[in-house]
């Protein structure tokens, strides 16, 4: 038998500190705090781990050999979406927000005053004027908890359990939705008719049990839904909400969900000048009326424009804050606990610099460039439009008759230097296009497509 490895700088490594610990709180071994996991989900040995680093330049050159694994993609070349989008961000945007008032260890949670609550108020101001509803909470983690908040939110206002989910939505946000809801509700999904609802078949499952008819516009294959005012209708008819998931960055140039009928509306700010860093960062929001019955359903913080004892003076604080699970503890009606809150102001100067005429601009090159890329791409040989519905920044190939499989494609292009989008399966592939890329970097992705698929067919011919 090894002795014990003791690590310079985690005390508990030490047996007599272990031991000290367990007596402390009466406990014989540590096994005695996993008794409540069942035997059989247990590993039952060690964990295969390398031998520590203990030197730190050994430590910094094994991260930086990690570190260097990493790719980076011109921004030009990279056609990745599918739910975090490398969109332009202003320097200001960083400048700002890395500033000691603002900047904290612990995920930019409000917990004082240094000119926070006043910037998140101001971003709540900004996204209800985008989004055109009167009141948005401080961000939550991402947003797929929003969607799963807003959903419950409308199981408590309706006292029912239905949910009909009528698009097609991110397949990763469905799983988190799916596990968030199942003590409290019951999903159906209703299939589309091709990239959009198909309202004659959701009318079939909406009734006096449903809670909610759940939209994505635009989807995750980046379709635009028409069909919100009668499906709207439809939930309004059953005495439902519709609640609706969008991305922000449409909203200058597309009707806010809000306008066609839609009761709760959520999304992500990451496209509001948050970068892409390795999967993050991530925020959600959820904006409803100013209607006592959907704002005191909301479980996160919302921050308010108040008088003080001093006549004149005013600031920026809580609203409703007894309705939160901070205040309510375990009688809360939904746990939300760490904020976003560093990424809502982040996204807060991304629309006070923009403004109302920098947003429409940036959706109308959005609208233009995903239009200019379908028609470049489906002119190729085997390449097809998956469907005709009206899409923005993301859009769906079909690649059934080409002579390359979409993984096939990926991998093919990757060694040209681009990232063209995310295989769906075989024969389908997701392909994202922001303002980052021009309408040369598109030419120059349809030549590669191009000659990626003469090449397959030159090989299958030989």
């Amino acid at each position: 038998m090894t002795d014990p490895f003791i690590h310079p700088y985690v005390p508990n490594t030490a047996p007599a500190s272990r031991q000290a610990m367990l007596e402390a709180v009466g406990a014989e071994s540590v096994d005695e705090f996993y008794a409540d996991i069942p035997a059989d989900l247990r590993l039952g040995r060690d964990l295969d781990l390398p031998e520590p680093l203990i030197a730190e330049q050994e430590l910094v050159r094994h991260v930086g050999g990690l570190l260097r694994r990493n790719r980076a993609v011109d921004p030009g070349r990279l056609f990745l979406g599918a739910g975090t989008y490398l969109h332009a961000v202003p320097a200001v945007v960083d400048e700002i927000i890395n500033r000691s008032e603002f900047l904290t260890a612990y995920a930019g949670e409000p917990y004082e005053d240094h000119g926070r609550f006043q910037a998140l108020f101001q971003y709540q101001s900004l996204m209800g004027e985008l989004l055109n509803l009167d009141v948005v909470n401080v961000p939550t983690y991402d947003g797929y908890q929003a969607a799963a908040t807003s959903l419950a939110m409308a199981t408590r206002i309706t006292g029912r359990r239905g949910i009909v989910l009528v698009s097609d939505v991110h397949p990763d946000k469905l799983s988190k939705v799916r596990d968030y809801l199942r003590p409290i509700a019951d999903l159906t999904v209703v299939p589309g008719a091709g990239a959009e609802a198909d309202v004659d078949a959701a009318l079939a499952h909406i009734g006096e049990r449903t809670a909610a008819v759940w939209v994505e516009s635009p989807s995750f294959h980046g379709a635009l839904e028409t069909r919100l005012p009668q499906l709207a209708e439809a939930a309004h008819r059953a005495g439902a909400l519709l609640v609706v998931g969008t991305d922000p960055i449409t909203l200058g140039v597309i009707a806010s969900p809000a306008d066609l009928g839609a009761d709760i509306v959520h999304g992500d700010i990451q496209s509001l000048g948050l970068h892409p860093w390795f999967g993050g960062a991530h925020a959600g929001f959820i904006a409803v009326a100013d209607d006592p019955r959907l704002v005191m359903e909301l479980p996160s913080r919302l921050f308010g424009l108040a008088s003080t004892d001093v006549p004149g003076e005013y600031g920026f604080g809580d609203v409703a804050y007894d309705r939160t699970s901070f205040a309510l503890r375990e009688e809360g009606k939904e746990w939300v606990g760490t904020a976003a809150a560093l990424w809502g102001i982040a996204a807060g100067v991304y629309l006070a610099l923009m403004g109302p005429q920098g947003m429409a601009e940036l959706g109308e090159t959005l609208l233009a460039r995903t239009e200019y890329a379908r028609r470049t791409l489906t002119a190729l040989p085997g390449v097809a439009d998956a469907d005709g519905a009206v899409h923005i920044r993301e859009f769906v190939l079909d690649l059934s008759a080409a002579s390359l499989t979409a993984p096939a494609l990926v991998t093919a292009l990757r060694l040209d230097g681009f990232e063209p989008g995310l295989a769906l399966d075989d024969h389908r592939l997701l392909v994202c296009v922001t303002e980052q890329n021009t309408q040369t970097d598109i030419d120059d992705l349809a030549a590669a497509f191009a000659a990626a698929l003469a090449n397959a067919e030159k090989e299958k011919t030989a």
